[in-house]
């Protein structure tokens, strides 16, 4: 059984076809086939099944998948850990990250990490979805709130606070709200991938308050744009909005109470191989964000 077979047949079952596999792999697609085809033949069971419309697992397939996850898994975690052990980090580092957090913050950020560990090969995934880094492949994932998940450490690497922001014609159209009950009746733009987003501390405990939605959606740079147009009121965490705010583009409301903040973390599966290379990846980011992060200056 050769090892490239194992990583075509793993990128062509994440792919979804063989053509999208040989584009993954910078290799011609009859190469990825025969690669597939002598994979097959040194298992004696057929993987994939082929067809003119798509391509899917037979149920040898199927059970050999998992286990060809866990070799690839286990041959990169133990080359990690010699390139370790001899002070060298290098090889593969599959991360993902809310999209707009890596659009605005990831790339200066990943350019350090790279000139420090010129080795190591990152991978980014940008997804605003749900992402399980024990299940999806992922070596760490970056997180903007608790990770809640006991099969995962968790890196801390930074703070933000949560504004409420609008724009200036939005403000002077509709009034600026000073409490919770004034901005209850206001139009909000809500994040649809978190019920009961707007929590604020009170002297009695938490308070939330659901304003009616303007809109809803599940990325926070399309809520940002969205306020700057005037359509109504934004809870943000402020990496997504300082440059706004200090430009005037959108202006800080204060009701005067505190909404919940949130604190950005990498984390990764328990006993991982490339514990290494993720510690290095989490002190060379608190190192690009500054401690308070500069999205707080």
């Amino acid at each position: 059984m050769k090892f490239d077979g194992i990583v075509a047949f793993l990128t062509t079952a994440d792919a979804g076809s063989i053509s999208a596999a040989s584009r993954r792999l910078g290799l011609a697609k009859s190469v990825v086939s025969e690669r597939l085809a002598e994979l097959e033949r040194s298992l004696g069971a057929t993987l994939l099944q082929r067809s003119t419309r798509k391509l899917s697992l037979t149920s040898s397939g199927q059970t050999f998948l998992p286990r060809a996850r866990r070799i690839l898994r286990e041959a990169e975690e133990a080359a990690a850990e010699l390139a370790a052990r001899s002070g060298r980090l290098s090889g593969p580092l599959r991360l993902s990250a809310p999209v707009g957090f890596g659009i605005l913050h990831l790339g200066p950020a990943l350019a350090r990490f790279l000139g420090e560990y010129p080795d190591i090969e990152v991978s980014l995934e940008l997804d605003d979805g749900f992402v399980d880094a024990a299940s999806d492949g992922f070596d760490a994932v970056l997180r903007h709130g608790a990770v809640g998940d006991g099969r995962l450490i968790a890196r801390r690497l930074a703070a933000s606070r949560r504004l409420l922001v609008a724009s200036p014609a939005y403000l002077e159209r509709e009034g600026r709200p000073a409490s919770l009950a004034e901005l209850e009746r206001h139009r909000g733009i809500l994040y649809s991938n978190r019920s009961g987003d707007w929590r604020f501390a009170t002297e009695t405990g938490w308070s939330v308050i659901r304003p009616n939605a303007g809109l809803r959606v599940n990325n926070g740079l399309v809520m940002r744009d969205a306020a700057a147009a005037g359509l109504g009121i934004a809870l943000l965490p402020s990496f997504f909005v300082h440059d706004a705010v200090r430009s005037g583009t959108l202006e800080e409301i204060d009701i005067g109470l505190q909404a919940e903040g949130a604190e950005l973390f990498l984390a990764y599966p328990r006993d991982h191989g490339a514990a290494p290379k993720i510690r290095a990846l989490a002190e060379s980011l608190r190192r690009s964000f500054g401690d308070p992060p500069y999205w707080e200056s």
